[in-house]
């Protein structure tokens, strides 16, 4: 059921979630949480199937704020709330508000979003494209336990990435981190199996990939080990290589959503490994909403490159001397 509502008030969209869900034969909430988008008009459509692709694991009320504070003077100095709620169907498992903000209202999306939160349940921000500088200080972020970002969907990820690391707070966590869940889980196992120590890394990926940036540092971070940075023709992360005293552990993924896994001394393995959607990327985030300590030891942590070799050869010695 799709209700529209122009020039209205949150008391209004609050009414027309009630009306909504009687008309659909489920008047009680059964929400676990609020999942608050903050997008634009370009991107609302791919996020808002995301997230209600995610409810149906995890049932939530959807707030897409989408800010139009307008181009002329007359325009910007206006104000007005549309919204578009939508309850069954398309909705997922949840239901779903569009807000639209008008003029100066779009300075004030915090004042919007307070009354149409779930009562005594979590609050999740989640920006798709364009995130604040300092995601916990924004009025929007500040509302919520958990703050998602994607520094892969920007054009500078890795500036972005260290814009990160200088304003994370408790909370904070990014898609580029939640992308590496399967590389981490198998790379983790494969040490357990191996025994041995690492001496270096090698991450191989597409040109600045922030996944592949998060991998290094983690290793730097946990295996306090030199880590060399490969630039592949992608997609994504396609390789990492452990380098020990008995030989090297190897997972390869050139392409497509099969992996291959090498331990020495043990035959080569072949591993489901595939590029994830975003749906599957935040209804992982929704399963936990405590601090994720492992992502703030990695964005903060620092990559030290592999020596490099002597490069003046005996016989140029030679002639110096």
């Amino acid at each position: 059921m799709n209700i529209d509502l122009t020039n209205t008030t949150s008391s209004k969209i609050n009414a027309a979630l009630v009306e909504a869900r009687r008309a659909a034969g489920s008047p009680a909430v059964g929400m676990v949480l609020t999942l608050v988008i903050v997008t634009d008009e370009g991107n609302h459509y791919d996020a808002l199937k995301a997230a209600a692709d995610a409810s149906r694991e995890h049932p939530s009320r959807i707030l897409a704020v989408i800010k139009r504070p307008g181009r002329s003077p007359r325009d910007r100095r206006g104000a007005r709330l549309d919204a578009e709620v939508r309850v069954g169907g398309d909705a997922g498992g949840g239901e779903t508000v569009v807000l639209r903000l008008h003029g100066e209202l779009a300075d004030y999306a915090d004042s919007v979003v307070l009354p149409l939160l779930l009562p005594d349940a979590p609050v999740v921000v989640w920006w798709p494209v364009d995130a604040p500088a300092r995601p916990a200080q924004d009025p929007l972020g500040a509302l919520a336990q958990r703050r998602i970002t994607d520094t892969y969907a920007v054009e500078q990820p890795l500036e972005q990435l260290a814009a990160r690391a200088a304003s994370y707070a408790p909370g904070d966590t990014d898609l580029a981190w939640t992308r590496l869940t399967p590389w981490r889980a198998m790379l983790a196992a494969a040490l357990d199996q191996a025994r041995t120590e690492v001496t270096s890394a090698v991450v191989e990926s597409e040109a600045d990939n922030p996944s592949a940036e998060l991998l290094a540092r983690w290793f730097a971070n946990r295996l306090k080990v030199p880590v060399e940075q490969v630039v592949t023709d992608g997609p994504v992360v396609t390789a990492v290589r452990l380098r020990t005293a008995a030989g090297e552990i190897h997972i390869d993924r050139p392409e497509g959503p099969v992996a291959t896994l090498s331990i020495p001394g043990q035959p080569t393995r072949t591993l489901a490994l595939k590029v994830r959607s975003t749906a599957e990327l935040i209804a992982e985030e929704l399963r936990r909403l405590d601090p994720d300590e492992a992502y703030a030891a990695a964005l903060r942590a620092r990559v030290t490159a592999p020596a490099v070799a002597e490069k003046v050869s005996a016989k140029k010695e030679q002639k110096d001397v």
